[in-house]
């Protein structure tokens, strides 16, 4: 009974800091509370499935987002892939005509095709636009990488396991210049809105997504 009560204090000190620090859990490891399809609709557990402290996208269910918007923020979580998997985090998510689009964390297992066609399209990356630099460490398929964003006004921070990876601010010369030649060049607006849902995306492909915790920043 002892070591039940220690064990239980712990936790509940754990989970006191991390709410005095500003991280709050958007995923509370066994249902899908909390998220929504694109309509802002519940899901339901099957195709997507939590359990232990993990979010398995399992077989075809649709995307999932965040069923509330963030504006400034840090947001990290940590993730595995399939082999030659595709999935992501896009993030500030917003209607642009019949789309719900915005900045995207490539999940990737750079083996995909989508990898080997750009390099602004294998992990890590700003998708489409700004590829991550040469600090990358990607862990092998099957293990878990720790991912986070940052994203404070128009400036936007890509991190993968520690390491910066992308760094930009949207509407600088360098944005314009990545925007121009990517897949978003006809929406002039694309990701200068200050907030939006999160969205993990269902891409075909079996991956896993646990610890996904957001700070809002003032």
């Amino acid at each position: 009974m002892i070591k039940i009560a220690c064990t239980l204090a712990l936790a509940a000190s754990v989970a006191a800091s991390r709410a005095d620090d500003g991280w709050v859990s958007i995923f509370d490891g066994e249902t899908l509370k909390g998220w929504t399809n694109s309509k802002g609709g519940e899901v339901q557990e099957g195709a997507w499935v939590a359990e232990d402290g993990v979010l398995h996208r399992k077989a075809k269910g649709g995307d999932l987002y965040s069923a509330r918007e963030y504006a400034d923020f840090e947001f990290r979580w940590e993730w595995k892939i399939s082999p030659k998997g595709n999935s992501g985090v896009k993030y500030r998510v917003t209607q642009y005509g019949n789309q719900l689009l915005g900045p995207e964390y490539q999940v990737l297992d750079d083996a995909h095709p989508d990898g080997a066609k750009s390099v602004k399209r294998q992990a890590g990356s700003l998708y489409d636009l700004l590829a991550a630099n040469d600090k990358k460490k990607l862990n092998p398929v099957g293990e878990w990488n720790s991912s986070r964003v940052v994203v404070k006004g128009k400036h936007l921070q890509h991190y993968l396991n520690g390491e910066l990876v992308v760094d930009v601010v949207v509407g600088s010369d360098r944005w314009k210049e990545a925007h121009k030649k990517s897949k978003f060049k006809g929406k002039e607006d694309f990701a200068h809105n200050a907030s939006g849902r999160i969205y993990l995306q269902d891409h075909g492909d079996e991956v896993w997504y646990r610890k996904l915790e957001i700070k809002e920043l003032k």
